[in-house]
This record gives structure tokens, C-alpha cells and sequence, in this order.
């Protein structure tokens, strides 16, 4: 799994910014036709496009590639953003439910797909423990 730790690599296993985008759109598809992710759903805008565009950004800036989120958007701390929202378990794994078809049904090698989930279960946590303990 640290094999991605390097450099560019986790962002050139994920294919780059056109595979990235990929990943992305398979994730918000999941999340509209999930039963169990109405509850997240409803937390986002009725158009996707620009939480689309924030996600893949980001994921860019987390997989070793460009900062693109931090160049079009500026900095975020994203446990400060989400206290906006209910967020605990149930929707930290409403999320990963959408992520985790997300990934598998991306081109990736295998240990790219469990580095992957393993690396966005971080700052899914994250979220959750912060939003529920008010840290």
C-alpha cells in the first residue's frame, strides 16, 4: 500500500485529472440513485456541477497532483466546512457507500483501490469526529 506514497504516483495510478473526474462522477451518480444516501444528498445543491468540480479538485490536491482546489478556490479545512452539517456515522457511511462502487468500478489496480478507500476513510472520520465531539 505505501507504494503510493511517492511523489505523483497515487494521482497517476487514479489516471490523472481525467480519471479522477471519472471517479467523481461515479461517486455523485451513486449518491443519486442510493437509497442510503438521501441523507447526504439533500446536503448538497440540486446541481452537482459545482461540488463535482470541488471533489475532483480536491481529490487532485490529495493523490499528489496538482493543487487545483487551492488554486481556484483557496484553502479549506474541510472538518470547519462540514460543521455546517449533521454529520455522523450514518452519514460518514453513506459516504463511503458511495465511494467504495465508486472505486471499484474504476480501471485501478487492486492495492490502488484499497490504498484509495483507505486514504478517503482519513478525512471521513475526520468529519464525523469532529462535527459529533464539536472539536
Amino acid at each position: 500500500m505505501n507504494e503510493y506514497a511517492n511523489d505523483m504516483s497515487p494521482y497517476r495510478a487514479a489516471g490523472e485529472l481525467a480519471g479522477i473526474t471519472r471517479l467523481v462522477d461515479a461517486f455523485y451518480a451513486n449518491m443519486d440513485t442510493f437509497p442510503e444516501a438521501r441523507v447526504i444528498r439533500k446536503m448538497h445543491p440540486e446541481d452537482l456541477s459545482g461540488s463535482r468540480k470541488k471533489l475532483t479538485y480536491f481529490l487532485c490536491g490529495v493523490l499528489g497532483g496538482p493543487r487545483l482546489y487551492i488554486e481556484h478556490y483557496g484553502g479549506i479545512n474541510l472538518p470547519d466546512f462540514h460543521r455546517q452539517f449533521p454529520i455522523g456515522p450514518g452519514e460518514r457511511d453513506a459516504w463511503m457507500l458511495c465511494m467504495q462502487p465508486a472505486i471499484a468500478a474504476q480501471p485501478y489496480e487492486a492495492s490502488f483501490k484499497e490504498y484509495l478507500l483507505a486514504r478517503l476513510w482519513i478525512p471521513a472520520e475526520r468529519i464525523r469526529m469532529v462535527n459529533e465531539m464539536g472539536i
